[in-house]
């Protein structure tokens, strides 16, 4: 009963002295405000830089030889087998070759055009679809067939009239082969990762021995299995590799570690910002104390006169503590509404996906009110010192 009567008696007082009141919620109000912000943005930069990640898919890894990794002779396609069997974890290891080249159909010619000699259970591990035709087998690999799979845009450029399927191309490197087209990809999402649109498959055999001879893997994407830590995997891979090879001759990426890292910068950027603006809070607070010292200042006939007919010392010290709370957490609640209207803006700014921080929203309620209690202590503690005859006579 008594703090909500104190709480009224608050709320009559920044009323009775708006500009007062405005001079006192500005501090708080410009401080919980740029932390809610920041924090905020924080959040919904890390959000969409997450989901960034996640559409390259967290449980992949990728491991890419340097120029001089031929002289090791470790990446081959066996060694696709060999890291399988040496690291707990992997699901898969899918080895892939590529290049670029000519391709010609009749009249209709594409330049620069990605060639990747995959296995058959590339477009599975990718999630690729065909929209005609079909994929090739691990029987095309093995018998090291001449045969195609190509993107939906390429489709459209060398066929504009349809039916690709059963055609055969002409893929120019050094020299020009035919290839049969068996299949032509449904179009690829590239929010959810890289393009295929434009690329051309072919078996890896076929690849490394009748279009482009090489015993060199170029890439090797890793699958890993469900339950299992990518970031860790990735460790244990680059410790492997550095202990077989030395850290010279391949480049490993991770997404999951590259989300690590990236959650962690983040983090503590944002952090370290959010205290910079917290400043302003401790400045905010000190204007609050300055404004209740003068609010004991003004009221101190009425202290006077309540003490004067028995209100206790500790009736009093509550009265102005509530009123500095009141105070602040109001600045508090308005600091949050500007903060995440701030936030929401920037984020759209930004090309970010808005989100709200759960610690933004504590700090602007918890803070506020730590800040009343904090600052307007010695006021209130000092209204409550006045004796009854002094407090009479100063008004």
């Amino acid at each position: 009963m008594m703090v909500s009567e104190n709480i009224r008696m608050a709320l009559r007082s920044m009323a009775s002295s708006k500009m007062r009141t405005f001079l006192s919620l500005l501090g708080i109000v410009i401080g919980v405000a740029s932390v809610v912000a920041i924090m905020n943005l924080g959040r919904s930069a890390a959000v969409s830089m997450s989901a960034s990640f996640d559409a390259g898919g967290l449980n992949t890894i990728t491991i890419r030889p340097r120029g001089n990794a031929r002289e090791t002779m470790v990446f081959t396609e066996d060694f696709s087998y060999t890291l399988q069997n040496e690291i707990e974890g992997i699901a898969e290891v899918l080895p892939l070759v590529s290049s670029s080249a000519i391709v010609r159909y009749r009249g209709e010619i594409a330049e620069g055009v990605g060639v990747q000699g995959v296995t058959s259970d590339y477009f599975a591990s990718n999630s690729l679809e065909v929209e005609d035709g079909r994929f090739f087998t691990a029987m095309d690999n093995l018998s090291r067939r001449q045969v195609a799979v190509i993107g939906s845009e390429l489709a459209s450029d060398l066929f504009p009239a349809g039916n690709a399927v059963g055609s055969y191309i002409s893929v120019m490197r050094n020299q020009a082969r035919s290839f049969e087209v068996v299949g032509v990809l449904a179009e690829h999402d590239t929010s959810q990762g890289s393009s295929f649109d434009d690329v051309l498959f072919m078996p890896y055999n076929t690849y490394t021995e009748r279009f482009r001879r090489t015993d060199q893997v170029g890439t090797y994407n890793i699958k890993t299995e469900d339950g299992y830590d990518a970031v860790a995997i990735a460790d244990n891979i680059e410790n492997y590799l550095d202990t077989l090879i030395g850290s010279d001759y391949y480049r490993l990426f991770s997404p999951a570690t590259m989300k690590a890292m990236s959650d962690e910068i983040t983090g503590t950027f944002t952090t370290f910002l959010a205290a910079i603006a917290a400043i302003s809070l401790a400045v905010g607070g000190i204007g609050i104390m300055n404004i209740m010292l003068v609010s004991v200042s003004e009221r101190t006939g009425e202290i006077g006169i309540r003490k004067a007919l028995g209100a206790a010392p500790s009736v009093i010290r509550m009265q102005f503590l509530s009123e500095s709370v009141v105070v602040s957490a109001s600045g508090g609640l308005l600091g949050l509404v500007l903060g995440c209207v701030i936030s929401v803006i920037g984020a759209h700014i930004s090309g970010w996906v808005p989100s709200l921080s759960l610690g933004a929203i504590t700090v602007a309620v918890a803070f506020p009110i730590f800040i009343g209690i904090f600052f307007g202590w010695y006021p209130a503690a000092k209204a409550a010192r006045l004796q009854p005859m002094e407090a009479l006579q100063r008004d």
